[in-house]
């Protein structure tokens, strides 16, 4: 089963898709590893761990297609892409969707503010006028060649707006033919419920640690009636917490031996990375060529 036709089955399913989010190839196969269906991969996380800067359109279109094809290669996860703004006018927002197409990404979410952005739970946020968001949700709908390929509309008309231009916008943006909805930065229970209640199609909760958004766990979020949630920047907190404690130690001390609980053993490791597999295939292959210079040789 092709990626994409996964990612819209898990949608449409009647339990909720919880989806982590990665920031490299790594994380993608730890995310494999652990079980979950599929993953999520945004411009927060891409853009701090790329460049180490803050998440507000510093990344270009080839930059992030060239990610998400390395996390594609390394996980048969689907994987859910961000493509910010579009990057552009009607015709970027095609482009993007033919590169990340080819990058091998199962879905897409194209938001409604001003480039440049920024990360929906930041405050100063503005959005272009509706009609121009929805012409560029339809672009992409126009752009894919594989039907199944999830295109998500994003508004952050919620924090700009309120909540009925938001609501108002996801209905429109349902109406274009989006096959899925992301209303940005809810702050209450209320807002959520009738996000759910009130826009006719599947719904994406967005969990951000001490961000916006009450953190919730998925089966309360698949009662208020989410079809799924992503934890776009947990994996990347995780990280900067971990090498901030292992740099410490390593300063103070000037070894890494008291953080050695705290590691992923060298074997362990390897395995994790597919060595044990890659060597086999290699094996594998240098036996085929011996055996067939050895038969040659016997002629």
């Amino acid at each position: 089963m092709r990626k994409t036709t996964r990612l819209k089955q898990l949608f449409a399913a009647p339990e909720i898709v919880v989806m982590p989010g990665v920031h490299d190839a790594l994380g993608a196969r730890l995310a494999a590893a652990a079980g979950f269906a599929a993953v999520t991969a945004g411009g927060y996380g891409a853009t701090a761990t790329l460049l180490g800067r803050p998440d507000s359109s510093q990344l270009s279109l080839t930059e992030l297609a060239h990610m998400y094809s390395c996390l594609c290669d390394a996980t048969d996860l689907p994987l859910l892409a961000d493509a910010d703004t579009g990057f552009g006018n009607v015709t970027n927002v095609a482009r993007a969707v033919e590169l990340y197409e080819k990058a091998g990404v199962a879905g897409l979410f194209i938001e409604d503010q001003v480039f440049p952005k920024r990360c929906g739970h930041m405050a100063g946020k503005a959005v272009i006028p509706a009609a121009e968001w929805l012409a560029k949700i339809k672009a992409a709908l126009d752009a894919r060649r594989d039907p199944d390929l999830v295109i998500m509309a994003r508004t952050d008309a919620l924090a700009v707006n309120g909540v009925d231009d938001a609501i108002l916008r996801a209905q429109l943006a349902r109406e274009a033919g989006a096959d899925a909805l992301f209303v940005e930065a809810p702050t209450n229970v209320d807002e959520m419920r009738r996000i759910c209640r009130e826009v006719p199609g599947p719904c994406l909760a967005n969990n951000v640690e001490t961000g916006l958004s009450p953190l919730l766990p998925a089966a309360r979020l698949q009662e208020i009636g989410y079809a799924a949630v992503v934890f776009p920047v947990a994996a990347t907190y995780a990280v900067a917490f971990a090498l901030r404690e292992l740099f410490a130690t390593l300063a103070r001390t000037g070894s890494t031996a008291e953080s050695l609980p705290q590691l992923v053993g060298f074997d362990e490791f390897n395995a994790l990375v597919g060595l044990p597999a890659q060597r086999e295939r290699e094996a594998a292959l240098q036996d085929f060529a011996d055996r067939l210079v050895a038969g040659h040789g016997s002629r």
